[in-house]
């Protein structure tokens, strides 16, 4: 089974699971295909059958389908305005900026609070992994953080920079509607 573009599909298998910082192990441990018959699949040594291609994508978050043409694009992948993930309640909706790949590094979402509203309500995600840090930039009216415990008042225009596992969450005290951009960078995976 090959790849697009003349990469082997061994090779792209190692690229994402290094991306992600996972041993063999750990793969043969998320898909249910063994490390030895991984390591063979990515040097080239052997193709997997559709079946074991399919469970060796889902060990690294994808369908097959994905995980065939993941390098189509050469690396840049365009997220449309009408392909976003989308999710939050009435009072505190958010859509994620960024494609759902492996690997990926950092995670940038647009959130929108209602005049008095705040993140950490039932239906919001829950807290990012470990090592976790978020920056968040408000772009239109004001916010405050709470983290443990402590407020940290914002204006549009402010950014704020945080161990975001820890407890926190933010908060619109104004009159009128807050928005503003969070970028979470990704947690070192303990080995």
């Amino acid at each position: 089974m090959a790849a697009t573009n003349g990469h082997p599909f061994g090779t792209r298998i190692r690229r994402l699971r290094e991306g992600m910082d996972l041993s063999l192990r750990d793969l043969a441990e998320r898909s249910g295909v063994s490390a030895p018959m991984l390591s063979q699949v990515e040097r080239g040594e052997t193709s997997p059958t559709l079946s074991v291609a399919e469970r060796i994508a889902g060990g690294l978050e994808l369908t097959l389908s994905q995980l065939l043409r993941l390098d189509e694009a050469d690396g840049v992948t365009v997220v449309r305005a009408s392909e976003r993930r989308r999710g939050g309640g009435r009072r505190h909706g958010y859509e994620v900026l960024t494609p759902p790949l492996p690997g990926l590094r950092a995670e940038v979402s647009l959130h929108t609070l209602a005049a008095g509203a705040s993140t950490g309500e039932p239906d919001d995600p829950p807290l990012h992994e470990p090592g976790s840090r978020e920056t968040a930039i408000v772009v239109e009216g004001r916010l405050r953080l709470v983290c443990v415990g402590l407020q940290y008042e914002l204006e549009e225009g402010d950014s704020v920079t945080f161990d975001s596992d820890l407890s926190h969450h933010f908060e619109n005290p104004g009159a009128g509607e807050a928005r503003f951009y969070a970028i979470v960078a990704a947690g070192l995976r303990r080995s």
